[in-house]
């Protein structure tokens, strides 16, 4: 009898480090064509351990990959002079605020103060209309691409990374056919990626403590962007069996995912700072991403540089610059 020594193991682990290495070249090519290195700017106004990881990882990607970065620490009532000041200083190139800072409206406040063509997060109100609205470009030339929320932007690169995206299929049509999860459904993250993943042609299961909504662009996905239905009564064991692809992000190191709901062959991945998922996974995914840090750091350079050539203007092809061929953001979907 053969040993089960033989067989290989049934679930691939993915690496985000991985997937940033194919990013990261994208990104040198296109740090290639500027006469001098974007310079970055973070605020940190909070005590939060992982906003100062995630400063520390910003400022180590920068300084590894020929981009200038300054740290700020201000105090949280200063904060919104201290955006002003670098919003009207021509030296600096992108800006981001490690939320959060109040933990409420007063964020999104914030949010907003930030120049839009120094916004590398994507959250200026401009930016999230067009995500939801499925604009992929700021002019109608479409030269200028529009900026993406950086978390979930990662876990859609690395969606593709993984070829969930179906290069078969056209541009904004690529999730046609898949089934996906998402658990958490935050405004900064949870939403925003349900709503890509939906314009992309998936049916989306977005679940949070209030329930479970559906996006989704419509039978045969024929209509230009996504919606939402409420799915009245329905929980994640209604929905988590359905989907091929399971995207958590629960904040806390309490939630655990119920890995009996998950279906034999999913695609799990974790964008939490903490593991959402238990070491069980790996008997029942068939990839496992136990984290995205690495690329979201990587997507957050993209956006950096993009801002940039989006300022620069046509001169040095800000639409082609960071994009390889047959890339989510290459095209918007036909009308």
């Amino acid at each position: 009898m053969a040993s089960t020594a033989e067989h290989p193991p049934s679930c691939k682990v993915v690496l985000a480090g991985t997937v940033a290495k194919t990013l990261l070249a994208e990104v040198h090519q296109g740090l290639s064509k500027l006469d001098k290195a974007p310079l970055l700017v973070g605020f940190l106004a909070n005590k939060d351990p992982a906003a100062r990881m995630y400063a520390d990882w910003t400022m180590k990607t920068c300084t590894e990959n020929g981009f200038r970065f300054e740290l700020r620490e201000v105090d949280r009532e200063e904060l919104e002079e201290h955006l002003l000041t670098a919003n009207a200083d021509t030296a600096v190139d992108g800006i981001i605020v490690y939320y959060p800072i109040f933990g409420n409206r007063q964020d999104q406040y914030l949010q907003q103060i930030v120049d839009v063509s120094k916004d590398v997060e994507g959250l200026s109100h401009r930016y999230i209309f067009n995500m939801y609205q499925n604009i992929r470009f700021l002019d109608e030339q479409k030269l200028q691409k529009s900026i993406l929320p950086c978390t979930p932007l990662a876990v859609i690169k690395i969606l593709e990374h993984l070829q969930i995206y179906n290069s078969i299929l056209p541009y904004g049509n690529r999730l046609f056919g898949h089934t996906i999860t998402v658990v958490n459904r935050s405004e900064v993250v949870g939403r925003p990626l349900a709503a890509l993943l939906a314009n992309d042609g998936a049916c989306v299961y977005s679940v949070d403590v209030t329930g479970v909504q559906q996006f989704t662009r419509g039978e045969g996905i024929k209509k230009r962007r996504h919606e939402v239905i409420e799915k009245d009564g329905w929980g994640l064991e209604n929905c988590a069996p359905l989907s091929d692809v399971v995207i958590s992000g629960v904040p806390g190191d309490s939630y655990k995912f119920p890995i009996n709901l998950l279906r034999d062959g999913a695609v799990c991945i974790n964008f939490s700072s903490e593991k959402n998922f238990s070491p069980e996974v790996k008997e029942k995914a068939s990839i496992y991403v136990p984290a995205i840090g690495k690329v979201t750091i990587v997507v957050l350079l993209r956006n950096l540089l993009r801002n940039v050539q989006n300022r620069k203007g046509a001169a040095i092809q800000p639409a082609s610059a960071v994009e390889r061929p047959g890339s989510l953001e290459e095209a918007a979907p036909a009308t």
